[in-house]
């Protein structure tokens, strides 16, 4: 099993910005896809953004297209979403995991973490 840790998040004004990072461990990072999602309360989980091991590949949710963007680092074992003209509907706690990742789906492989709270207020 793979160990994940994510911060970053807080509260900030629409059309603000924040970056978020999910350190992973106990696995080899760099041999694993990972993934972005994020839940709203009385919601259900939604996949947000994905990047393949290499980097090569990147997927993004229609709602944050243009404004998200997926990154990571393989030296570090981390994985960012940096978060930029934020709205309040993209209040949520978000989840990093690693994931099979294809063109039209990200499925989960390992257990959540604790997430970390994003707060956009109006």
């Amino acid at each position: 099993q793979v160990q994940l840790v994510e911060s970053g998040g807080g509260l900030v004004q629409a059309g603000g910005s924040l970056r978020l990072s999910c350190t992973a461990s106990g696995r080899t990072f760099s041999d694993y896809s990972m993934a972005w999602f994020r839940q709203a309360p009385g919601k259900e989980r939604d996949f947000v953004a994905g990047i393949s091991a290499s980097g090569k590949r990147i997927y993004y949710a229609d709602s944050v297209k243009g404004r998200f963007t997926i990154s990571r680092d393989n030296a570090k074992n981390t994985v960012y979403l940096q978060m930029n003209s934020l709205k309040p509907e993209d209040t949520a706690v978000y989840y990093c995991n690693t994931v099979f990742l294809s063109a039209t789906s990200a499925l989960p492989r390992d257990n959540w973490g604790q997430g970390t709270q994003v707060t956009v207020s109006s």
